[in-house]
């Protein structure tokens, strides 16, 4: 698998907005480990192989533990998440899904118990960012690896 195009050199305005946008988040009430296990989940979810792969090695370098990596991908069976990180991941499910009929209010009202209004508007932004570097990531078919040494995952170790 080659990429098709380097969509950073083709659009720089808009990749270095959207850069400017994604590094924002890093400031937001979120805490990183909620971020990360987010940014994964959504890049499953996408068939993301690149983001996939970036946001387990930068969970990694954040301290995140090997087993809870391997089990986002069934995080409802899990007993290794704790109720807010639930919350997320169901959160960054239906809004990737984006099933017909919206998000349901019962879910709603379970993500609302855990998380405050700010809280929940951040949550979506960073699920928004995710989801749109899936886009360009499956689009272009960003490789693997490819950005480890430019984002500093080469110290993850796990290459």
């Amino acid at each position: 698998m080659s990429p098709r195009i380097d969509y950073a050199q083709q659009s720089p305005d808009l990749f270095k907005a959207f850069m400017e946008f994604s590094l924002a988040l890093k400031s937001s009430v979120i805490e990183p480990p909620i971020h990360d296990l987010v940014q994964i989940r959504a890049s499953q979810l996408n068939g993301c192989a690149f983001c996939v792969d970036m946001h387990v090695k930068e969970a990694t370098i954040h301290g995140e533990r090997p087993l809870r990596l391997h089990h986002v991908a069934i995080w409802r069976e899990s007993t290794l998440f704790a109720p807010r990180e639930r919350a997320a991941l169901a959160w960054t499910e239906v809004l990737t899904e984006l099933p017909e009929g919206g998000v349901p209010d019962e879910l709603y009202e379970r993500v609302r118990g855990q998380f405050s209004e700010k809280e929940l508007s951040d949550l979506t932004f960073s699920i928004m960012a995710i989801n749109g570097w899936n886009r360009v990531g499956i689009a272009f078919k960003s490789m693997p690896g490819s950005a480890d040494k430019a984002y500093g995952l080469d110290k993850a170790g796990l290459n």
